[in-house]
């Protein structure tokens, strides 16, 4: 399997939007392992719940260290990590990564929000910092797809306040001015896709109103050089060793609910 690399124009992309889509960042075998083992691991395991303000609620599962498993095989996987360091043109180091549960007809929504209006309090200076989003279910609009508006990573950072029990944007005047005036770009995916996006990137999703699930996978990064000048939740700067791309398939087959099959 040849190695993903951005392209000159998804890097342009980048520069310009604020994300490029990545249409088949993991192939159709390594993203059904990743789809078994995440509803073995997760499907009745308690994952947090956070009301969405909307009458809905979303379930996540957040890690902040990484083991000997199929999603730190992803968060350490050279077509990611590589990527990452070309957009932010320096070291990363994994900063969290999360799963994200929408179950059908009941999964919540995400308020828009920009993922730096969490993490400037966390002591991180700058909005040096970026995602990578792989859809383990297929995305739509009726399942709650991720969606941008395309530029906005330009504006700078915008002061959040809570909804529900998330952090939103607080300020819903210059929220209409910038929807009124900037793109908004729903993000429908394919099993496998991945979307890379700046941390300035406002980005929201709606409730799953559909009969099937969209979970996805987020793993998130930092600059080296833009280490936490405090303590927080997520974790200050450590080396991160690159796997080779190969690690997610190795690893993954040796799960409980992949070796029984």
């Amino acid at each position: 399997m040849s190695r993903f690399q951005p392209t000159p124009q998804q890097l342009a992309q980048y520069r310009t939007d604020g994300f490029f889509v990545a249409p088949a960042l993991f192939d159709a075998d390594e993203v059904a392992l990743l789809r078994t083992i995440a509803r073995a691991d997760h499907q009745a395991a308690a994952a947090a719940s956070r009301s969405d303000g909307e009458g809905g609620a979303i379930r996540l599962h957040v890690e902040n260290e990484l083991h000997d498993d199929i999603y730190s095989a992803i968060v350490r996987s050279r077509r990611i990590v590589d990527s990452m360091e070309l957009l932010l043109e320096e070291e990363v180091y994994h900063y969290h990564h999360k799963m994200i549960l929408k179950e059908p007809f009941v999964g919540g929504a995400w308020a828009w929000h920009q993922d730096y209006g969490y993490w400037y309090h966390n002591g991180c200076l700058a909005p040096r910092m970026a995602s990578c989003m792989i859809a383990i279910d297929r995305a739509t609009k009726e399942n709650g797809c991720l969606q941008v508006v395309r530029g906005t990573h330009h504006l700078g950072r915008i002061d959040h306040g809570k909804v529900g029990e998330q952090t939103g944007i607080a300020d819903a005047e210059r929220l209409q001015a910038i929807l009124d005036r900037m793109e908004l770009v729903h993000c429908e995916l394919e099993p496998g896709a991945g979307i890379f996006f700046h941390s300035n990137l406002l980005h929201r999703s709606d409730q799953n109103k559909s009969p099937d699930p969209r979970w996805a996978f987020i793993c998130c990064y930092n600059a080296k050089s833009n280490d936490p000048y405090k303590e927080s939740r997520h974790p200050r700067y450590r080396p991160l060793e690159k796997w080779d791309d190969e690690r997610v398939r190795e690893i993954g087959q040796r799960h409980p609910a992949i070796a029984t099959l």
